[in-house]
């Protein structure tokens, strides 16, 4: 939903000039990258400058079309429908964000097919309805291709239908700025947060499902500057919500704590 604050957002390359031509001629758009990278955060950020409702659809196993589409409701004695938030982006012309697009089942990413191409419609099976897409809808979604990788990948067939946009963790100087702007951490801490990123980043050997995010420093960062000792924050905030496994946390500490 729009705001009256504005979404911080630090700018990384031409994503908001790619992001703008695309809503001009109404493309589709297919956020790639891991999590934590920013991918949200862009989307609310470009929701409000271009003064545009965002809905943000969780996918996971369990999100089928009709949890998309819409469905009939018994209400006393008669029997009304209640559109899903796809189709109230549709009609509203809406920015509709399909967040971890592949979590979702088959079923679903079929319901989409139709709103990305030439025939911008929404077929309702259940209401024997298409449905037109208004002039402003816009349909994004999120992936995350490292951790879906040979586990729930889409099919080349849908990513295909999509532009594709890259966010890779920021460049050090950009997420030292990142940091900064979320939390108003001094440079120096925000300094130390980013190197400490990037030496695990580069570790693959520590054998973590997920590294070391932006989000996870801009969460450490907000706890130290409220007060919390540096290393005690960076427990709480990055390591012990990368890996459950002993000798990893012991590993991520010594090495957060030699650099604090």
């Amino acid at each position: 939903m729009l705001t009256t604050k504005i979404p911080y957002y630090e700018p990384t390359g031409k994503e908001i000039e790619i992001f703008q031509m695309a809503a001009e001629n109404s493309l589709p758009l297919l956020l790639k990258g891991p999590t934590g990278s920013g991918k949200s955060r862009f989307l609310e950020f470009m929701a409000h400058q271009m003064g545009r409702k965002l809905i943000t659809i969780l996918c996971n196993d369990e999100t089928s079309a009709v949890d998309l589409v819409g469905r009939f409701l018994v209400k006393g004695a008669d029997t009304v429908w209640m559109d899903g938030p796809l189709t109230t982006g549709v009609k509203e012309g809406a920015i509709v964000y399909l967040d971890e697009i592949a979590e979702a089942r088959p079923d679903t990413l079929v319901t989409i097919h139709s709103l990305t191409d030439h025939r911008r419609t929404l077929f309702i099976e259940r209401k024997n309805e298409e449905i037109i897409a208004h002039p402003d809808f816009l349909l994004v979604a999120s992936y995350n291709p490292g951790y879906q990788k040979g586990f729930k990948e889409l099919k080349p067939s849908t990513k295909q239908r999509f532009l594709g946009m890259d966010f890779p963790y920021p460049k050090s100087s950009v997420e030292e700025k990142i940091i900064i702007g979320e939390t108003g951490i001094s440079e120096a801490i925000s300094k130390k947060l980013v190197q400490y990123a990037n030496l695990v980043r580069h570790k693959p050997e520590l054998g973590l499902v997920e590294t070391v995010s932006t989000r996870l420093l801009v969460s450490c960062a907000k706890l130290i500057a409220k007060g919390l000792p540096s290393r005690m924050a960076g427990r709480t905030a990055i390591i012990l919500p990368l890996t459950d496994d002993e000798d990893t946390v012991t590993a991520l500490q010594d090495s957060f704590d030699l650099i604090f």
